[in-house]
């Protein structure tokens, strides 16, 4: 089975986030990383060669495939900031329809700026989210 290409490694998550060319969006990831390490618990980590992450959980299919994958994180992404929600979104709709101006993949939160959103939902999401990740993958 092919290994999985983003992988946790040791590059600088500051150095990475130091060369985000637009400075309003490398301003707001700075403040994500924040967050997120203040609500996981875990330091950022890079995650290939453009996500940060936090923590990890190990995961298994019915295939048989597995791997470990993060709790959370983000990725200043050309278009936007992309946040990672692993445990997608269905269980958080109050908590959605509070966040402010974004939209939504599987798993990915698509922001186009830090002011348009709820600084407070978005703790508390990122929050839900991880604990039911570390609950559902001990």
């Amino acid at each position: 089975m092919a290994e999985l290409k983003t992988q946790e490694n040791d590059a600088s998550v500051d150095d990475y986030l130091n060369s985000v060319e637009d400075e309003k969006k490398r301003e707001a990831s700075f403040k994500i990383k924040g967050l997120m390490e203040e609500v996981t618990g875990e330091r950022a980590r890079m995650w290939g060669d453009s996500i940060v992450g936090f923590g990890r959980y190990h995961y298994k299919y019915a295939s048989g495939r597995e791997g470990d994958w993060m709790l959370t994180g983000f990725a200043p992404r050309k278009r936007n900031l992309t946040l990672y929600i692993m445990s997608g979104f269905d269980e958080y709709d109050d908590l959605m329809a509070k966040l402010g101006k974004h939209s939504t993949g599987k798993s990915c939160l698509y922001i186009n700026k830090l002011e348009d959103i709820d600084l407070d939902v978005l703790r508390e999401l990122v929050g839900k989210s991880v604990q039911h990740m570390r609950e559902t993958n001990p």
